[in-house]
């Protein structure tokens, strides 16, 4: 039996092995790639690089501030920046060390200033440990580090509001006022967000010790989309796979998402990943709308997995409310379903006004329908319907651990809540 099974799985990667190639290199056209060239982003290029040209001159830079939404190219620019800098501050002997931080992974202040210790780990033969030390014994030790001989250091920390609405904004009054502290090295942040409201989260006396300087990337339009997806397909694909309308319509889709650079990238590697499967000789049209679907479908269960636990309750109350043919529902409706549940789960519940903004956000996020209407001289209300299917939730919380006593709710008192 194991050999027809080991024949059997010979024979489907030597069929895909003898298939026609679609890729020439997929890396390309993954978020994390540098290309050599960056279309549309030369204000925001040289923006960045006359803040910084003092490291150059032996002078300590401004901190910067990048903003802009999801996808417009804030840290491939950054990154490109920065490793720009560090070809040439080589040429004039300067040292420079650029130490890039994604806070959605690194999101504690004590995260962060571990990982800058342990950047230089070779140099320094130290290491500290993710966890258990004091907070401020780590960062006395992130200060003898980086003060041991002359240099420049350069933080980026992508994703920076994340961090500040979880831990607070410590991490950044200690990192912004370090320079105080040192004799050889000199420190800058640069930040990223997508929040353009970020700043309103700081505390005065960090806004007061910042000295930042701001750089905003708009989004992209569906033009300048096309050109960088033609920039990336040039390398990612052989020639002559691509129809010539592969590359236009992944362009416009993505445009429609607020000129999501990422959007669209992920769409024209996706749809080559279709046509490789399917043993297409080209990528078409029709591979780009199975793209389109999978990607949505891909988004929506892990915003579903990232929700806090009452939103996940909350939604839980609309799947019931579905199965059982009582939506639309409203409000009130939802929030009788949700304490009850809460009261299942041993969970405190939200006040009806909180639940409330949270069906807004279940909203915006696309994983619900709550519209307005209304009901002549019984005044507005508002409808709630799902947008995905009950079963998928139910798939997506079989794998949640908090959210286990949540699955025979359909079986053991479904049949109470109505």
């Amino acid at each position: 039996m194991e050999r027809k099974e080991q024949t059997y799985l010979d024979s489907i990667f030597e069929k895909y092995l003898k298939a026609r190639r679609i890729f020439k290199n997929k890396e390309v056209l993954r978020h994390s790639y540098t290309p050599k060239e960056l279309p549309h982003r030369r204000e925001q290029i040289e923006t960045l690089a006359h803040i910084l040209v003092p490291v150059l001159r032996g002078e300590t830079p401004s901190n910067v501030f990048v903003y802009g939404k999801t996808g417009t190219g804030k840290t491939v620019t950054v990154k490109f920046v920065t490793e720009e800098l560090k070809k040439i501050s080589q040429r004039y002997g300067i040292p420079v060390d650029v130490i890039y931080l994604n806070c959605e992974i690194v999101d504690t202040q004590y995260r962060v200033l571990a990982n800058i210790v342990n950047y230089f780990k070779h140099e320094s033969g130290f290491e500290v440990p993710l966890v258990g030390w004091p907070t401020d014994e780590v960062y006395k030790k992130l200060k003898d580090v980086i003060d041991a001989r002359e240099r420049f250091v350069i933080i980026v920390l992508d994703e920076i509001d994340k961090l500040i609405k979880k831990s607070g904004d410590d991490i950044l009054y200690s990192l912004t006022r370090i320079n105080t502290e040192l004799n050889n090295a000199k420190v800058s942040v640069i930040g990223i967000s997508n929040d353009l409201k970020f700043k309103e989260y700081l505390d005065p006396r960090v806004l007061s010790s910042l000295s930042e300087e701001e750089v905003v990337f708009p989004p992209y339009d569906a033009n300048q989309l096309r050109d960088i997806l033609m920039q990336r397909a040039r390398e990612a694909f052989y020639p002559d796979v691509l129809d010539d309308a592969v590359v236009p319509l992944c362009a416009a889709l993505a445009a429609r998402e607020h000129g999501d650079a990422r959007r669209a990238l992920d769409l024209l590697r996706v749809s080559g990943e279709i046509a490789e499967r399917e043993g297409a000789s080209k990528v078409t049209e029709k591979h780009v709308w199975k793209a389109q679907e999978k990607i949505e479908q891909d988004t929506m269960e892990e915003v579903i997995k990232t929700l806090p636990l009452h939103s996940k309750i909350l939604l839980y109350s609309i799947v019931l409310l579905d199965e059982n043919g009582d939506l639309p529902a409203n409000t009130g409706d939802v929030y009788a379903v949700y304490k009850e549940l809460c009261d299942y789960m041993d969970v405190e519940p939200l006040t009806q006004r909180r639940i409330s903004d949270l069906i807004n956000e279940l909203d915006m996020l696309g994983i619900i329908n709550a519209k307005v209407v209304s009901k002549g001289r019984y005044g507005r209300t508002k409808e709630i319907r799902l947008n995905v299917t009950p079963y998928k939730v139910k798939n997506i919380y079989r794998f949640d651990y908090s959210l286990q006593p949540l699955l025979p709710v359909n079986i053991a008192i479904q049949r109470r809540l109505f």
